[in-house]
């Protein structure tokens, strides 16, 4: 079936589905860690690459090329390979292709493990790195070194939701030959689309919304197939950071849903978000769609919708911001995102607390800093929560 004219719901039902000789609806889950060969022959041309089929589960499995299929019909892309985690995708698509004496530009706005990649991983192998104001392109810019190899951010950022120029990182990229990796988790392929945007690979850690149910981790890397072919797929083979048949099976799964959920949720949190700008015992609140964000001019050219999340400041501080953590019924505290379930969490003392005071102040995340990742409760309730723990917390 071609899939070049599907829109996104149904690419997200139907794309890359590949059924056995028994005609199953729903995809069939291939667990098995390796192939049998009809002939020696056939062993020696498969691994010469001279002929279709699979090798063995590290490399490819049939449930996992499934998933991989239907994130490229999503995403636009060319190629694609699933990882066991969101940090194993990242990892992969910034490491297969430098090599010491490379430089890394990043933004300094990133989830906390991959500022640790970029901080301290990178350098111990030979790769420099600078650390910019990723909504500045004179940052970007200025950073920019002979050996400069490869340009990294998320957009919107973890957990201030600061939105990045795309397309004009990517355009300062390409002028020096340099690739952009673009994190696209709290978008998600129905709200930006990177590769559209002159971005050249694209990450997600598929634990978030594409499961978006808390059951399985996972993550995947799409780009063109050249870049694939050239760098990724040498380095994912020998690695071996790929994704389980099984939670290959659950993404599927999870995809088929993800449009609607996506919608659900973006329209609460909207909602939500324009209550806390309003409400007593709030400061800052962040989220990409209202008219008051720092990018909002950004937003309107690069994203066709908001966000499942907010992020927003308790005024006094971080035992108020405690205090409503505990008070909440119907939200629960986890560093997770994108689930079903609306899930709360405070940046400084949890996904970023191996940040100094001063880089956490610099991104924007003060003692009272909450993230809120919005589920598919009524809207309403979820209010009602919100209002009540801020009374209880003073």
């Amino acid at each position: 079936m071609t899939t070049r004219n599907w829109r996104p719901q149904t690419a997200l039902v139907h794309a890359g589905t590949l059924r056995s000789q028994f005609g199953e609806t729903s995809e069939a889950m291939f667990l098995t860690q390796g192939y049998v060969y009809d002939t020696a022959e056939s062993a020696e041309a498969r691994f010469k690459g001279e002929e279709p089929g699979f090798i063995y589960s590290r490399y490819a499995n049939p449930t996992v090329d499934m998933f991989e299929k239907r994130m490229c019909a999503l995403e636009g892309a060319e190629d694609a390979r699933a990882t066991a985690s969101g940090m194993a995708a990242v990892s992969a698509a910034l490491l297969c292709s430098l090599k010491a004496g490379d430089h890394v530009v990043a933004a300094r706005a990133l989830f906390g493990s991959c500022r640790w990649v970029v901080e301290t991983l990178m350098p111990r192998y030979g790769i420099e790195t600078s650390l910019v104001d990723g909504t500045k392109m004179d940052a970007w810019q200025d950073a920019v070194r002979p050996n400069t190899k490869l340009f990294f951010l998320e957009s919107p950022t973890n957990p201030t939701l600061e939105v990045i120029d795309i397309a004009a990182v990517a355009k300062i990229a390409n002028a020096i030959g340099a690739r952009l990796v673009v994190d696209n988790v709290f978008a998600t392929p129905l709200q930006q689309k990177p590769l559209e945007l002159g971005a050249h690979v694209v990450v997600y850690s598929a634990t978030k919304h594409i499961d978006g149910q808390g059951r399985c981790l996972g993550g995947v890397i799409l780009s063109d197939k050249e870049w694939i072919d050239k760098n990724l797929h040498d380095y994912f083979r020998h690695t071996g950071p790929s994704l389980s048949p099984f939670n290959a099976w659950v993404m599927l799964k999870g995809l088929e849903t993800l449009a609607v959920r996506v919608r659900q949720q973006t329209e609460s949190a909207a909602k939500i978000a324009d209550f806390l700008a309003e409400r007593t015992g709030v400061g800052k609140v962040i989220y990409p769609g209202r008219a008051d964000h720092p990018q909002a001019d950004i937003i309107r050219r690069q994203m066709k919708g908001g966000s499942t999340l907010i992020c927003f400041d308790v005024s006094a501080g971080k035992g108020a911001a405690f205090g409503l953590e505990n008070a909440l019924e119907i939200i629960k505290i986890s560093n997770n995102l994108g689930d079903s379930k609306s899930l709360i969490t405070h940046p400084a003392t949890t996904t970023h607390k191996n940040l100094t005071d001063d880089a956490r102040a610099e991104l924007g995340i003060s003692p009272g800093t909450l993230r809120l990742s919005v589920g598919l409760e009524d809207a309403d309730d979820l209010i009602e929560d919100l209002d009540r723990a801020l009374t209880a917390a003073g």
